[in-house]
């Protein structure tokens, strides 16, 4: 059954893809076979990409009608006593895996939202309200589980990327740009530790040095704006390197500054600023 397909233990994949601890466990048992072509090497590996896609999908089609369940009571007139209770009588799943299923829909659509309020996407459906909804993400059901506590902070990142790629110049946005900007979101929380929380210091001195610290931040999140300009967000630094070079000359700031300070932009964490601005 799909519903047991996709709600899996946190820990049993990643991003859709199966785990390495069965990578060789299957080795010696399989009859030798010839080695394959490279035609037909490259069709086996479109089959699984294509495959992997339509676990992805999945999981967003499941979450919406998830989203939509859960907020009819749909277990109310099945006479069941709660979310819960439907889940395992319905499904056979746990009461943990039936939060679990709330927690990816719920995470989605956060993501969902950011996407709808932001720039307009260069596709026929853009005069559709549910086109940002029906948007497919590629992501797993770990990837949404794994930011489910934080979604707002994911969404934030995505109005403020999605935002700078807009000013960049961008009339409209294709699917594959915002699909990118929310992946990479996704991403960076995930992998991002969280920052230390700051106490205000009893001593003015230091306080007053925070202060200081505070209206920089401030001027390379600005430095940071003008950078994505000219550098948008889906460029690499790499690849931002090269096009900030003159502009990094003409306004007397290094590349490696400049870098940092679109780096604040695109996350809005001061960590991208150390060693650098800071």
């Amino acid at each position: 059954m799909l519903l047991h397909a996709l709600v899996v233990p946190v820990g049993a994949e990643d991003d859709g893809v199966v785990g390495e601890d069965n990578e060789g466990q299957e080795h010696g048992v399989e009859p030798a076979r010839p080695p394959l072509s490279e035609a037909r090497a490259r069709e086996l590996t479109a089959g699984l990409r294509e495959a992997m896609d339509d676990v992805r999908r999945s999981v967003a089609v499941l979450a919406a009608l998830v989203r939509d369940a859960h907020a009819a009571r749909v277990w109310v007139p099945l006479g069941h006593s709660s979310w819960e209770s439907y889940c395992a009588t319905e499904f056979g799943i746990s009461r943990a895996q039936a939060y679990r299923l709330l927690d990816v829909a719920r995470a989605l659509a956060t993501i969902h939202d950011a996407v709808a309020a932001g720039p307009k996407m260069s596709r026929t459906r853009d005069s559709d309200p549910g086109a940002a909804a029906a948007l497919d993400y590629g992501l797993s059901q770990r990837a949404l589980i794994a930011v489910s506590g934080r979604a707002d902070t994911v969404a934030e990142i995505v109005t403020r990327r999605l935002a700078a790629l807009a000013h960049s110049g961008l009339q409209a946005l294709d699917e594959a740009a915002v699909r990118a900007v929310v992946r990479q979101a996704v991403r960076d929380v995930r992998t991002a530790p969280p920052p230390a929380p700051v106490e205000p210091s009893a001593d003015p001195a230091v306080a007053a040095l925070r202060a200081v610290v505070d209206d920089l931040t401030v001027c390379s999140h600005q430095l940071g704006e003008l950078m994505l300009e000219v550098a948008p967000a889906y460029l690499s630094d790499t690849e931002a390197a090269d096009v900030l070079a003159l502009l990094c000359d003409q306004i007397e700031e290094t590349v490696e500054n400049g870098l940092a300070a679109r780096r604040y932009a695109l996350t809005g964490d001061r960590r991208a600023l150390a060693g650098a601005v800071l």
